[in-house]
């Protein structure tokens, strides 16, 4: 078991306005509906940077989205709230940037404590993908921090300075605390989820295969020492690749996720291929219980926008294409003039100047 060493501050502060309004309308959120991805919500994101010391363990208590475990964790440290804000609002621009070309492009609500809509009571890929990338930037978030010393619960990665190198180099540096980052996100995001039931077996493993993104998505640097350049000496550490590289990784998951369904074996409920000749996923990969909806047309219930009116590409066969985004309904082509910066040079000493250039642009909607 994990344990968390807190420090306590003892400094008075001022709380916004601003603040207190945000914290005053999240405190009304029903338990039942919302989620700790409201953290990563532009509102309470920015909310949670204007806390201090002596004011983020109330904020935690009364934050009715999280549960006990996730409002104790959040109680440690006040740099832990925003730094899990962060985490949430990475995984939310990623799952966006992912799938931004897509029937589905993972819209969320400023309205809804939900924050994804009604899309995610249904328990497909699409839900998969979203519980894995979320746990995936609670975990990067987390572990980078600690590399930056921003929590003092953890800090550089000292373990691995007990590998064996071969005599091809030495460990310095700082590497990052992936198992750190990992098993918080874990404490923290697999808290609200009830393995006794198809779903939250669904969710659990969807969160441990974002966290196990991490562990493929590290790379070694180095730093050469020596007289003149030489590189007698080499001092590596490990550090983790751009989030971009998580999310990739876990988008090649989603298309290869497995549809399972819920068996219960020697007194436990588990996950199992809903085929017979089908390959029982591993640990890395997405696993879902229900087909996705529909999402080719607008549905108010699970807050799916529909593709109408959505930009596509008519030179491609893929998923951003007019044929397949369009849903088979065919598309409109508008020319649009547009004014951007062009011709830009750099003049001494030290600015960049540019032209203002206009062209007709092609652009092609679907019906």
């Amino acid at each position: 078991m994990t344990m968390y060493k807190r420090k306590d501050h003892g400094e008075i502060s001022v709380v916004h306005l601003s603040t207190i309004l945000c914290v005053t309308l999240l405190f009304l959120v029903p338990v039942t509906n919302a989620t700790w991805w409201l953290l990563g919500m532009p509102s309470t994101y920015h909310s949670t940077l204007e806390l201090k010391p002596t004011t983020y363990k109330n904020y935690c208590k009364k934050l009715h989205y999280l549960v006990e475990k996730q409002q104790e964790l959040c109680g440690l440290n006040y740099n832990i709230l925003m730094t899990v804000g962060r985490g949430a609002k990475m995984g939310i621009e990623e799952c966006q940037f992912q799938f931004r070309m897509s029937r589905w492009n993972c819209s969320t609500f400023n309205n809804t404590p939900t924050v994804f809509g009604g899309v995610l009571n249904v328990k497909s890929r699409e839900k998969a993908y979203v519980y894995a990338i979320s746990a995936a930037g609670v975990a990067y978030s987390i572990t980078r921090a600690c590399s930056k010393g921003e929590l003092s619960e953890c800090g550089c990665d000292q373990k691995i300075r007990s590998r064996d190198t071969k005599g091809q180099w030495e460990w310095g540096g700082c590497s990052e605390d992936v198992r750190f980052g990992s098993k918080f996100s874990k404490d923290f995001v697999d808290s609200g989820e009830d393995r006794n039931t198809p779903e939250g077996l669904m969710n659990l493993h969807n969160n441990r295969a974002g966290r196990k993104a991490l562990k493929r998505n590290k790379e070694r640097l180095c730093k050469c020492h020596g007289v003149s350049g030489s590189c007698s000496m080499r001092v590596c550490w490990m550090y983790l690749k751009p989030f971009r590289s998580v999310g990739q990784w876990l988008t090649k998951r989603f298309d290869g996720a497995t549809r399972v369904r819920a068996v219960q074996r020697r007194k436990k409920l588990r996950l199992r291929p809903l085929g017979k000749n089908i390959k029982r996923p591993g640990k890395k990969d997405l696993v879902y219980l229900d087909e996705s909806p529909d999402y080719c047309n607008r549905n108010k219930t699970l807050g799916v926008f529909g593709t109408a009116g959505r930009l596509c590409n008519h030179t491609s066969y893929g998923m951003d294409g007019c044929r397949l985004l369009c849903c088979g309904r065919g598309y409109q082509t508008a020319l649009r003039r547009v004014e951007e910066k062009c011709n830009c040079k750099f003049k001494w000493c030290c600015k960049v100047v540019c032209e203002q250039c206009s062209y007709v642009r092609e652009e092609h909607h679907c019906n």
